[in-house]
Parts: structure tokens; sequence; C-alpha cells
């Protein structure tokens, strides 16, 4: 009789599959128009979803199959539960439009993570991802439509806005995920980290923090000034290398006219 081998990879594969169970019971909230809990499902994913990884650097268990379980589960969690909550709240009322704009995000995201899948054996630079993660676009919309759009903080933005506001945010996450535009990963907390990116160190923990304290609500403004950080930044790296491409041609026509 062949005996059942169990290996180390079991432990964070059983975190990845808790992440997908939580996006499917924010599902099943969302379909009870209970927002408040398929919010605290999604995070909950989203806890799971870095456990895993945590785990698997620790236990020396990282394997391909690890990589497309994550991706599949993340799919759910943080593109389909996210984009049927926004529906919920907001876009059913736009008939078919409005089914076409809460499906992006979803969409988006699982091009997103099929691109990083394909690169990520390839790639030589953890610190970045080419797009904004899916589980980044995930904690954007659901802090906006939680706090922002409905919520404690639904006063700061008129109610005329709204509309407009949320679809303009639900492209804008959509068109970032699916870019090329750099955005900083989170790094593992170690004294190598805050040695060598203690900026960086320092900006996560500070938006830890802020959440802790503002219970939540501090989590949209945090990820607005992520997703305007990697604009930034992308936009600085366009001008400079359109500079020096410019410089290239100057100078090679200087060469020809000698």
């Amino acid at each position: 009789m062949n005996k059942i081998r169990v290996t180390r990879s079991i432990v964070p594969n059983l975190f990845t599959l808790m992440n997908l169970f939580g996006g499917f019971m924010a599902i099943t909230r969302i379909s009870a128009e209970d927002f408040t809990g398929a919010a605290g499902f999604i995070v909950l994913a989203a806890v799971f979803d870095v456990l895993d990884g945590a785990v698997a650097r620790l236990t020396q268990s990282t394997s391909e199959f690890g990589v497309e379980l994550d991706s599949l589960c993340d799919a759910v969690s943080f593109g389909v539960a996210p984009a049927f909550l926004l529906y919920k709240a907001h876009f059913h009322a736009q008939g078919d439009i409005g089914v076409i704009l809460a499906s992006l995000p979803a969409i988006a995201g699982v091009l997103r993570l099929a691109r990083f899948n394909i690169q990520f054996a390839e790639s030589t630079d953890k610190r970045y991802f080419r797009g904004m993660p899916i589980p980044a676009s995930a904690l954007t919309l659901l802090s906006y439509t939680m706090f922002y759009h409905t919520g404690s903080q639904s006063y700061i933005i008129p109610h005329d806005w709204k509309p407009t506001c949320m679809t303009f945010l639900t492209l804008l996450v959509a068109g970032i995920m699916v870019s090329t535009i750099k955005y900083d990963a989170v790094p593992f907390p170690s004294l190598k980290a805050f040695r060598e990116r203690p900026v960086l160190m320092l900006y996560f923990i500070c938006g830890l923090l802020a959440a802790i304290l503002s219970r939540g609500a501090a989590v949209f403004p945090f990820m607005l000034s992520y997703i305007l950080i990697g604009i930034v930044r992308g936009t600085y790296t366009v001008i400079i290398s359109y500079s020096r491409t410019l410089d290239d041609l100057d100078e090679d026509s200087i060469d020809d006219d000698f």
C-alpha cells in the first residue's frame, strides 16, 4: 500500500485556499447585501494572501504549483468579489453599462495575474510589480466603496459627484493593473529590508498604523497615494527616457555632420 506523502508545501497552500474561502464567503455576503461582512471577508482573504507567501518563504516550499494556485485564488477574492461588490453597491442601477463597468476590475485583474505568472520566473527584480497588484486594487475599490461612497466618510464627496467618482476610480484601477507602471512590492519585514529600503518600510508601516487608528477610513487615502506614486514615477521615467533618446539622436546627427 502506497503511503500518502505530505510535503512542506501543503502548509502555505492551505493558507492560499483560505484566501479563496474568504473570497467565496465575501460573494455570499454581497448576495445578501451585507457589504460590511463582505468587506471583512475580503480583508481576511488579503491577510491569508500575505501569510501564504510568508509561510512559503519560511518553510522554503515555494513552487510553481503554489504560484498558480495563488493566482487562481486571487482572481476570485480580489477580482470577482470586489467587482460584484461594485455592481451591487452602485453599478446595478446603470443596467448593461453598469455590468460592463463593474466587470472591468475582474477582467483586468485576471489579465494582470496571467501576465505575472508568465513573467515571474524571468523577473530578476522582485522589488517591483509591473502594473498594480490585484490585492492592492481590491483594497482601493473596497475602501472607497465602504467609507467614501457610503459609510462614515461619505459626506466628503458631494452626492452628485459620486457616480462619476466611482466610474473614474473603477476605470483607473482597471487601467493601471494592466499597465506597465512599476509598483513597489511590500517587503517582507526584516532587518535586511529596513536597511535596504528604510523609506519604503516606514511608508507601509505608517499606512498600516493609520488604517488601524482610523478603523479603516485611512486605507483609501493611503492606496490613492500608492497609485499616484507609481504614476508619478512612471511619468518621470518616461520623460527621462525620452530626453535621453533625444540627446542620443542629437549626438548622432552631430557625428553625421562631421
